[in-house]
């Protein structure tokens, strides 16, 4: 590979990298051209992008910023499938194909910037996907103001139905 090739594919890493929290290195060995494009697609589906690195250049890209132990993972095949949007929707997709297929074997990650080795990566599929953790706070936020307002029709509703009742008595 020429020099002019490595270090635009080195500027590309380094763009990916700083521009997305999230990603997921995996051992690709045994998938085949057809898994890799199902895979492929259905992480188009999930914002989400699968990239086959050279490990080298791979090293070269990652920063000083980035946790050492990450840098250990990159021996062997690797792929990394990022996203900016939320992590663990990717982690799922990627588990449930891991799944189907048996190819797929975890080395590590980056979630949020923070560092998670593959043996945490079931932890990470076991968690709720950001908008349900965002609709769990509203109704924890809205439920109290319902009771409220629950209370306060009490009385009114009392009210009218002693009146329905009373009405009924004098006919």
């Amino acid at each position: 590979m020429k020099r002019e090739t490595k270090e635009t594919r080195i500027s590309e890493l380094v763009d990916i990298l700083k521009s997305n929290e999230t990603f997921y290195l995996f051992d690709y060995n045994k998938m085949t051209v057809a898994q890799s494009i199902d895979l492929r697609r259905l992480l188009r589906k999930n914002s989400s992008a699968l990239k086959v690195v050279k490990n080298r250049l791979a090293l070269r890209a990652l920063e000083s910023e980035f946790p050492g132990e990450l840098k250990s993972s990159f021996r062997g095949p690797t792929a990394f499938a990022f996203t900016a949007a939320d992590p663990i929707v990717l982690a799922k997709a990627l588990k449930d194909f891991a799944g189907r297929n048996k190819v797929l074997v975890m080395k590590g990650g980056l979630v949020q910037g923070r560092y998670f080795p593959a043996e945490r990566f079931d932890e990470i599929t076991k968690l709720a996907s950001r908008d349900a953790l965002l609709a769990k706070v509203a109704y924890l936020m809205a439920y109290p103001l319902q009771k409220l307002l629950r209370t306060w029709q009490a009385p009114l509703s009392q009210t009218g139905i002693l009146l329905s009742q009373f009405k009924d008595k004098k006919q």
